[in-house]
């Protein structure tokens, strides 16, 4: 039977990594050297290219305040599925101009939980474009195709 609480080790990263204060460098001892994250299309891999791009991530949100709405885990601990909330102000994120406008994320991020407790891998999804569209202003029609006359 197993024993293994993998939700108790995915939720202590979220405490630790991005609730306040967030602590980047908790993955150090939370997550394993060859850590692959899987966002946005792009493999990021490695536990030094991870933190750089959570450090990199939290920098393009002011006042962040992550919330895991959800949880559960696989029979044998290996997955644990997180259905989350990330609130705060745009300084940045996804390219666009800071502004300070508000911004609601929310989406899942599947994990894989090694059997000594560290974090192996990340799948996430998330509303990156219902964002983006949110904090970039539309452009008039054909506007885009003047710029490439």
């Amino acid at each position: 039977m197993n024993t293994r609480n993998s939700i108790e080790i995915v939720r202590n990263f979220w405490r630790e990594v991005w609730q306040a204060p967030q602590n980047p460098h908790a993955i150090d001892l939370l997550v394993a050297e060859d850590m692959v994250i899987s966002s946005a299309g792009i493999d990021i891999t490695g536990r030094d290219a991870f933190k750089k791009w959570v450090i990199d991530f939290q920098s393009k949100m002011l006042d962040a305040d992550f919330k895991a709405v959800e949880m559960f885990q696989s029979a044998d601990g290996s997955r644990v599925v997180t259905r989350w909330r990330l609130t705060g102000r745009n300084n940045g994120i996804l390219g666009t101009e800071p502004c300070g406008s508000p911004i609601e994320m929310i989406g899942t991020a599947i994990w894989a939980v090694r059997q000594d407790g560290l974090l192996q891998h990340n799948w996430v999804e998330r509303n990156a474009l219902e964002i983006y569209r949110e904090l970039t202003p539309a452009k008039p029609a054909g506007e885009e195709q003047r710029g490439n006359l």
